[in-house]
């Protein structure tokens, strides 16, 4: 008779068995296309999508999954360890975390089926602004309403996926902050439905090193309304650090996906390439680095593996989270490096792939928090230290 917890680890099982086919129809080959053209993966996000792999966090009542955070966190580690790109669509199952735990029943109705059965798109979180940076409480995107609508005005920066989406999650404040008595104040969220703005929205490019539909976006009187503000007016600040536990840990994922995919290659590299009449694998300079990158790579998948636990609980997860995303993205970034060294000049060139997942693999550092915040996190919230900042 089968456990509980023999039954998840086959459920985990099978997801992993079902992503690995999904994504065998998605070879490198592909993604190597899709970047080199910067091409957004119509194809594969419609697959992901109809087998219901996006909408695994959606509650079974509105039509997704009703899994957890730790089968999520599978989905994604998957896809990238398989040499895929889940950040194309990774926002839609964090993103919609703020209106499945703040919004209305009437909200919740309205998007949540749409969304999970992909006739809508939320891949977008409208945070960023130029000179707010990570500063979140210093953005001055302003929402001040008229009558049923609010109307928006400002700027977003480093907004992924805006081209590709019917929705995004945007906060802006609806209370200047020399008003306010906490800086967290007077901040709302909002769901903004790019599909009829017009030249209300202006959404520009920025050339990344990455393929990542990376945009600034300009709102000149954007509409929304009434209806759309997710909870209270004013509260939109905590309803978003709500969702950032689940956004750690799922690109913590990806990272731990990345770090797999380049322990595997250089492992497969090091078995086969041969210099001086030995295979290079046998020199402890290249096997030592591939070695200490796998232990690494293990070890933050356990962090991840208990923040997500915690998450599924209900606990408070912020240490757990924000140190999962640090240690997966440090490690996987390190086991970049290491598959660069093995491959030598071969790691450089494009038909390899290991120059994209490189590149890649850099991004989880800086994004969707720097490593530095994360570090800066631990050191006042949980060890107790001055602020650093």
């Amino acid at each position: 008779m089968k456990t509980a917890t023999t039954e998840r680890q086959d459920l985990h099982q099978s997801i992993r068995e079902g992503i690995r086919g999904l994504l065998a129809k998605f070879p490198e080959t592909y993604w190597q296309e899709m970047d080199e053209n910067e091409a957004y993966p119509h194809e594969f996000i419609r697959a992901l999508t109809e087998a219901g792999w996006l909408s695994i966090l959606i509650p079974e009542e509105y039509g997704g999954g009703g899994l957890g955070m730790a089968e999520a966190s599978i989905v994604l580690q998957e896809i990238n360890s398989a040499g895929g790109n889940a950040t194309a669509g990774h926002a839609q199952m964090y993103t919609m975390g703020a209106l499945l735990r703040h919004g209305s029943d009437e909200q919740k109705q309205r998007w949540l089926p749409q969304i999970a059965e992909g006739k809508l798109r939320l891949q977008s979180f409208g945070i960023t602004e130029p000179t707010a940076g990570s500063d979140t409480t210093n953005i001055s995107t302003f929402a001040r309403r008229e009558g049923d609508v609010y109307k928006i005005t400002g700027q977003k920066t480093f907004i992924s996926r805006a081209n590709h989406t019917d929705l995004m999650m945007l906060i802006a404040r609806t209370t200047p902050r020399n008003e306010v008595q906490k800086k967290t104040d007077g901040l709302s969220l909002f769901i903004l439905d790019l599909r009829d703005q017009g030249e209300r929205v202006k959404i520009n490019p920025i050339r990344t090193m990455v393929n990542h539909d990376t945009n600034e976006i300009f709102f000149d009187d954007a509409i929304v309304p009434v209806e759309n503000l997710i909870g209270i007016e004013g509260k939109g600040f905590r309803y978003l650090l709500s969702g950032v536990n689940a956004e750690r840990i799922l690109v913590a994922s990806e990272s731990l996906g990345d770090g797999e995919y380049f322990v595997r290659k250089a492992t497969e590299y090091a078995n086969s390439r041969e210099v001086f009449n030995r295979q290079i694998g046998q020199n402890q300079g290249i096997q030592f680095p591939i070695a200490q990158s796998y232990m690494e790579i293990q070890a933050a998948i356990l962090m991840r593996d208990r923040a997500a636990e915690l998450f599924e609980q209900g606990e408070n997860c912020g240490a757990e989270a924000n140190m999962a995303k640090y240690l997966a993205s440090e490690a996987a970034w390190k086991a970049a490096n290491v598959a660069m060294n093995t491959y030598g000049g071969y790691g450089l060139a494009y038909e390899y792939n290991i120059q994209r997942k490189f590149r890649e693999a850099r991004l989880p550092v800086v994004a969707p928090v720097s490593n530095n915040l994360v570090l800066s996190y631990i050191g006042e919230h949980v060890l107790g230290l001055p602020r650093s900042y």
